[in-house]
């Protein structure tokens, strides 16, 4: 814990999650003036490195969470992952504090349930049909349900952790086993999903602000194994998709509420445009913006909470991101050849500055930009090859 003399009368933000996004969301709040403060369950978390202010706290002990926020007593909450006492955020709203975007927006999609029915079952736009499980036999009267092959996640992770696609019915305990060790929190619950044959899939950055709601230009991804490995923007879309996309954004959007920035992940097909998720804050993929637009989706979020208008959200050039992962477990790392990725055309790095590494974790992201989507993908992926986590 870091203590630090707070910016007189200033407003405090306070993060719960402290990794690579909310790093730069402490950056932009403290360029508007916040006191900061960070909180996760590791030490020396990204956020942690720049706030001004920062415990570490089980976040889903609610008795540590509610300690800490009434001992801070911030003017905003900022949930930044999913694996947070969400009930508690929920009391502490109904006493007067300001949770972002709303607790309710925090408390249903901080797992794939609540999200997946609020989407389908009211509002009724178009998802992947879907069952849930608890135990591995209804996992696997599930599947046959669902049919082959199927998307098998558990309700609550981060970056892909646990997601199988299962093409068989002896995939099913592996599925089964990958998602309950990739899960968080303490629900042994899975979610089956129809796989579907998409064309793209595109993260629509959605703003709510007191100035209405705001779309970022739609950004295009690959995942490997449920994690984003490089993103652009902005990903062609018809004039129909793109209204058919925005529809979709702003009914979910709406259903939850409050001022921010939302990540609503959508599938591009044949049949139509499909929600996948939305995360109520910055989106991993949305790290490309620090390239491409006048206002990064960190700094839309946070002039967002902050009820300051926004005006039109500008794209400035086309650019792509590219994720540099580690592929061992230590402490003990470095990230190299950055030198060499920089001499790349139009290209910016950034290094999260994590304490250790795991296996799969982001430790940092290439930005570039270009004159074309095409070149700046080009761009991201020859600086990415030449960029590694190296171990002493």
């Amino acid at each position: 814990m870091v203590e630090t003399t707070y910016i007189n009368q200033s407003k405090k933000i306070l993060l719960l999650g402290a990794g690579e996004l909310g790093k730069e969301t402490i950056i932009e709040a403290q360029r508007l003036g916040l006191t900061t403060i960070a909180v996760d369950r590791y030490e020396n978390a990204p956020a942690m490195q720049v706030a001004h202010y920062s415990h570490v706290i089980d976040m889903l002990d609610k008795n540590e969470l509610r300690r800490v926020i009434e001992l801070e007593n911030p003017d905003f909450i900022v949930p930044e992952i999913e694996a947070i006492a969400t009930e508690a955020l929920i009391d502490l709203e109904k006493e007067g504090y300001n949770v972002v975007p709303t607790a309710k927006a925090v408390n249903l999609t901080m797992d794939r349930e609540g999200i997946r029915r609020l989407a389908s079952e009211e509002l009724g736009l178009l998802t992947a049909k879907y069952k849930f499980a608890d135990t591995l036999y209804e996992l696997q009267t599930a599947v046959k349900e669902i049919g082959l092959p199927c998307v098998i996640k558990p309700i609550m992770s981060s970056s892909g952790k646990g997601q199988t696609v299962c093409r068989s019915m002896e995939d099913i305990e592996v599925s089964w086993n990958e998602a309950i060790a990739g899960g968080r929190g303490k629900k042994a619950r899975v979610i089956v999903e129809e796989f579907i044959r998409f064309d793209s899939e595109i993260t629509l950055l959605t703003v709510r602000s007191v100035s209405g709601t705001s779309y970022c230009a739609p950004i295009g991804h690959i995942q490997k194994d449920g994690d984003y490995i490089e993103s652009w923007q902005p990903h062609h879309m018809s004039t129909e998709q793109i209204e058919q996309a925005e529809d979709i954004a702003k009914k979910i959007t709406d259903a939850l509420g409050g001022f921010g920035v939302f990540g609503v992940e959508l599938f591009l097909s044949e049949k139509g445009v499909y929600f996948s998720e939305v995360s109520p804050r910055p989106h991993d993929t949305g790290m490309v913006t620090m390239g491409t637009q006048d206002l990064s989706e960190f700094a839309l979020h946070v002039r967002a909470i902050l009820g300051y208008p926004i005006e039109g959200i500008r794209l400035l050039t086309p650019g792509a991101s590219h994720t540099i992962k580690a592929w061992e477990e230590s402490k003990n790392y470095q990230v190299t050849g950055v030198e060499e990725g920089l001499s790349v055309a139009n290209t910016q790095v950034r290094i999260f500055g994590k304490p250790e590494t795991k296996v799969g974790r982001r430790m940092a992201v290439v930005v570039s930009t270009g004159d074309s989507v095409e070149e700046a993908r080009k761009y991201a992926q020859t600086a990415a090859s030449k960029i590694t986590v190296s171990y002493q």
